[in-house]
């Protein structure tokens, strides 16, 4: 629903209001446009302190803002679950003046100026408020799973083993729960902010740290100013019981820090320590060095997201950080801390003027992962990630939705696979038409253009056709003012009187598309790569003279086209294609179909893939064929492939067979500092011999287990009843009713014995879980989770009933009645 302006008794800011009605007046359906610029903001200054066992922020706002264009008398500013308790007239110099007349309603605060301002005519109101982020009503989505914009995380320190954090989620409109603004997407706004804490407290915000001062009673004032215009959803406010790590400052000039919990000091730089290296990346590519004073990058238990590009804060979920046996395997935040970082060109210097057209953040940061893993790691690399990216997508059942699309439910509905994952691959698909050159200088020329402003989809459009010259109108109708994808069954046979290869392309979507498409011909030891234009009709043909005996037509090898290529080749040919074929997307494409055919001839030379993760797809793909051929060359990569990934994988296959013989490697490969490596080891020890559980379980991350390693842990944990195992279980039994009908018994006894419980995290995290994942299944999944949901509230009443006076079992059963069951919205 639009949100729709307090109404006002003044006459003048009732014809506004009218104005903002009727521009959607007359459409059928939702319409969200760019919002209305009635005043603009220029800087706001905060002076903010908390109460921790209230979990409430105190606060005083000096707010500086202007008409945008039309004369004003007042200003509406978001302001949710507050209390205000004074609104004054200010000045330059933050002298409190005279009161001004406000209303407060449905979290909006209405002041009247009292006068008339004329357009870039400013003013200064003081506002004077207390924020309550626990009476926010507004509920989260799928993507950002609550929004009260301001959390208190363990402030009491009721649990000794956490530590105390405050932190802010301010994105898509949850900024306005701490401090009053127009939050809006399309507003920017300067920025300092005074923080008292416990001196013991980090603090952390947008900008640079300008001053800290102890008050002598044990607490502390920091000062953080940033002078640059953002916008308001990012400003950022972070506090808490935190280790800081400095790491070396970017061309010598720009500080990049990382605030994480204790136990991670250590590997702080491991986990976070490309940023400099990706900032020199990132600015060279862009022609445009990083526009910001400072980097900081701080974790945040119990985040509502993944991480939060806030200007030069970034925010990241406790999840990026990571043990150092993990990170003897892989950084799996890499791809994070690229995406974050790069938002600070796209989206936070060039902002999304309407969350209709999030594509111009999201699009570009989830692309720059692959620009990244490109230049740091190689093709292969970056193209297993774009091919994990568009598999996302293409799973996603997200078919009918436009890139840029002003008719969403709720702004959270637009961070979806589209707008991160199907836009990346459209941006990779614009950069192969355009060249290199072309397209990288269009993204300069897109933030020189629109730089500390905002922008929109035709923007973009606008600036790689200033550079390429090419009209682009074409291209941007079909993939961003559009919905679907390419869908297309080739068909190859060959015309004897012509020597020629035909090559029919069918589409069968429900859309048709135009794309230029490559072709690889394969024609008896000769190899050429053309290019041919596929036009928006249902079928297009396309011939090559080739001889009688040529081997292989294959498209599209780069896997640029973002849709479906159904499959058209035999075995041979797809043989054919991985020995010679050098991009990933081709070898990658036989190796699959090996897999789903057991090709084991594909498989046994893809153990030798230059690329680790085709080396692991191929070990996966074994079975019961071939085992005297597959067999040694697996033993040999379990103790000596380079990458702990891959031997990791090679030991899970060799625990399949349940041979003894393997007992030694297994033994051996247990103690290896590499956290694959333990799981898959100790996974395999226990399935030879259950009784080695209790050895093994609390050596091992329970949290990575994959279904079939969690399997062999599981009676233990069963048995045991030590409830430390239930956090690892949650995940798994929660979804019971999905299992296979022969795993299902057992597994609900574990989800009985979770539900049992008198745990209150334990059960928010359920609802949390059953309340953000729904929209993933299909109609009758649902319909058993619900049905396990109801299962769940069964026995938390009989709990109550042998606990009467429980009010945690309460809070419990609460929690269950209250799952947001989002898809029924739909």
């Amino acid at each position: 629903m639009i949100r729709k302006y307090l109404l006002l008794a003044m006459l003048a800011f009732t014809s506004l209001v009218a104005i903002a009605q009727t521009e959607t007046s007359g459409r059928e359906k939702i319409y969200h446009p760019e919002a209305t610029k009635y005043n603009a903001l220029d800087h706001t200054k905060l002076r903010v302190s908390f109460n921790l066992e209230k979990r409430e922020l105190y606060g005083e706002e000096w707010l500086t803002a202007a008409p945008y264009f039309y004369p004003t008398d007042s200003l509406v500013l978001d302001a949710q679950a507050m209390l205000i308790h004074s609104v004054n007239l200010s000045d330059s110099k933050s002298t409190i003046g005279r009161p001004l007349s406000y209303k407060y309603a449905k979290n909006k605060l209405t002041i009247q100026l009292g006068k008339t301002y004329n357009r870039g005519e400013k003013y200064t109101v003081y506002i004077k408020y207390t924020s309550q982020p626990e009476k926010v009503a507004e509920q989260g989505g799928q993507a950002i799973t609550d929004a009260k914009g301001l959390y208190f995380i363990n402030p009491t320190k009721a649990d000794k083993n956490r530590p105390i954090e405050i932190w802010t989620q301010g994105e898509t409109k949850s900024n306005s729960v701490w401090f009053p603004t127009i939050d809006e997407t399309n507003q920017k706004s300067s920025q300092e902010i005074y923080i008292t804490v416990p001196e013991q407290f980090i603090t952390l915000s947008n900008g640079v740290l300008t001053s800290s001062k102890k008050d002598g009673k044990g607490q502390r004032t920091d000062y953080w100013v940033l002078k640059q215009k953002h916008a308001p959803y990012l400003f950022f406010l972070g506090a808490g019981e935190y280790a800081h790590i400095k790491d070396t400052p970017w061309r010598g000039k720009v500080p990049l820090n990382y605030y994480v919990e204790h136990e991670y000091a250590s590997v702080a730089k491991r986990i976070f320590g490309k940023t400099g290296e990706m900032m020199e990346f990132f600015s060279k590519l862009l022609k445009y060095d990083y526009p910001w004073p400072k980097y900081d990058q701080i974790t945040a238990q119990e985040y509502v997201s993944g991480a939060m590009e806030n200007t030069t804060a970034t925010l990241h979920s406790s999840m990026s950080q990571q043990t150092a046996e993990a990170l003897n395997d892989e950084n799996k935040w890499e791809s994070v801390v690229a995406h974050e970082l790069f938002h600070h060109w796209f989206g936070d210097l060039v902002t999304a003027e309407s969350w209709a057209n999030l594509t111009v953040n999201e699009s570009f940061a989830n692309y720059s992962e692959y620009l990244w893993f490109e230049h740091k790691y190689g093709k292969d690399f970056a193209d297993y990630h774009m091919n994990k990216i568009q598999t996302g997508y293409m799973n996603s059942d997200s078919y009918k939705k436009h890139l840029v699309r002003f008719g969403y439910d709720a702004a959270d509905d637009m961070f979806d696979a589209v707008s991160y994952n199907k836009g990346a691959g459209i941006l990779h698909m614009l950069r192969n038409y355009l060249g290199d050159k072309a397209f990288f200088e269009g993204m300069a020329k897109y933030l020189k253009d629109n730089q500390f402003g905002t922008a929109e989809a035709h923007q973009l459009r606008l600036a790689f056709e200033a550079v390429s010259g090419r009209d682009l109108n074409w291209f941007f109708n079909q993939w961003y003012f559009n919905f679907g994808n390419v869908v297309m069954t080739p068909k190859v046979t060959y015309d004897t009187a012509k020597g020629e290869a035909i090559l029919e392309i069918t589409q069968t979507g429900e859309l048709v598309f135009q794309f230029p498409l490559e072709v690889d011909i394969y024609d008896t030891g000769k190899y050429e790569r053309k290019q041919v234009w596929v036009s928006a009709k249902p079928k297009n043909e396309f011939r090559f003279k080739v001889s009688p005996n040529y081997q292989l037509i294959n498209i599209d090898p780069r896997g640029l086209i973002v849709g479906e290529e159904k499959s058209y080749k035999t075995a041979e040919q797809y043989l054919f294609q991985y020995q010679n074929a050098k991009d990933f997307k081709s070898r990658n494409q036989a190796v699959e179909e090996a897999v789903a055919k057991t090709y084991t001839d594909i498989l046994l030379l893809a153990l030798e893939d230059p690329f680790f993760r085709l080396r692991i797809k191929a070990i996966q793909g074994f079975g019961r064929d071939g085992m005297n051929y597959w067999i040694p060359i697996v033993e040999y990569l379990a103790e000596n492939d380079p990458e702990n990934l891959v031997k990791a994988a090679a030991i899970t296959q060799l625990s399949r067979l349940r041979d003894n013989k393997y007992k030694p490697l297994f033994e051996k490969a247990v103690k290896i500092p590499s956290r694959s490596i333990k799981v898959a080891a100790a996974a395999a020890l226990v399935a030879l011999d259950p009784s080695l559980a209790a050895q093994y379980i609390d050596t091992i991350d329970l949290n990575v287990l994959s279904p079939e390693q969690f399997m062999v842990f599981y009676p233990y944990m069963l048995q045991s009843k030590d409830e430390k195992y239930l956090p690892s279980l949650l995940d798994k039994v929660i979804y019971y009713p999905l299992y296979p009908e022969s795993y299902q018994a057992p597994i609900k006894e574990g989800f009985d014995w979770l539900m049992s419980v008198d745990n209150t995290e334990l059960t928010k995290k359920v609802t949390q879980v059953y309340g953000n994942k729904f929209g993933w299944f299909t109609e009758d999944q649902k319909e058993l989770l619900k049905k396990a949901a109801e299962e769940a509230l069964i026995i938390k009443e009989d709990l109550l009933k042998k606990n009467p006076n429980a009010a945690s079992v309460k809070e419990q059963i609460e929690l269950l009645k209250q799952i947001n069951w989002q898809a029924d919205k739909e």
